[in-house]
């Protein structure tokens, strides 16, 4: 049921309403998906070591790109608790936009990914007036994929670290279709407006270390259509 309820936009006539509302949020202009990941927690597989994150516990690393109404336009949940820029590099969708698949459009993502033509991110240290708008826009725009990443999680509790002993029991092939089918039911709910579960509250943002981004400074390209972007604030 994937290919039905979770599509990325790489057409203009799918991507122009997504650009609209993510426009409307905070002004950032042209982005078609907000990306970032969130651990899912399992158990010691026996091949442990691929699956240990930076934090000292095994998960799965799951990639999710959301549109500006939390929809997910986009879910990888194969990988251990890998770097979330190498999940995006190894990844179909990340490899497509890197060969222009999706036009002149980008991503939006934190500072765990290495900017590119197709890949907006914030700076590291910004000096000037125009640089704090550019990061404050940024900022306000990619929170949407934290929003949804907690919606997914508090409606779909297995996917928490408050459950089960904080740790799904299963091996990490089975965690993975868990979590991809949790993703699909997302999709469903939110596009029927199902409120999420009483009493219960948005978990906060996983505090995972960020890693320097892989490759951040080899775009030169994405780091001159980032300055250009930046003049326009």
């Amino acid at each position: 049921m994937v290919p039905k309820y979770i599509t990325f936009p790489y057409t203009a006539e799918q991507q122009q309403p997504i650009k609209q509302d993510f426009h409307f949020t905070a002004g950032f202009p042209n982005v078609i998906g907000a990306i970032d990941c969130t651990h899912v927690r399992i158990r010691a597989p026996v091949e442990p070591y691929p699956f240990l994150n930076r934090k000292g516990y095994h998960s799965i690393n799951v990639q999710l790109i959301c549109d500006a109404q939390m929809i997910i336009l986009n879910a990888v949940a194969r990988f251990g608790g890998s770097h979330d820029s190498f999940i995006l590099q190894n990844s179909s969708v990340g490899m497509r936009l890197a060969q222009g698949a999706a036009g002149d459009a980008w991503l939006i993502g934190d500072k765990g990914y290495a900017v590119a033509t197709w890949l907006m991110t914030p700076l590291f240290t910004p000096e000037t007036r125009q640089e704090r708008a550019y990061n404050d826009c940024h900022v306000r725009t990619r929170a949407v994929v934290e929003r949804a990443i907690g919606r997914l999680k508090v409606r779909w509790l297995c996917l928490t670290l408050d459950t089960a002993g904080g740790t799904l029991l299963y091996k990490p092939d089975k965690v993975c279709k868990i979590t991809m089918a949790c993703c699909v039911l997302h999709n469903i709910a939110e596009r029927h407006g199902v409120p999420l579960p009483e009493g219960l509250a948005l978990p906060p943002p996983a505090d995972m270390p960020v890693d320097p981004p892989i490759g951040a400074e080899a775009d030169r390209p994405g780091l001159a259509l980032r300055r250009q972007l930046i003049a326009r604030f």
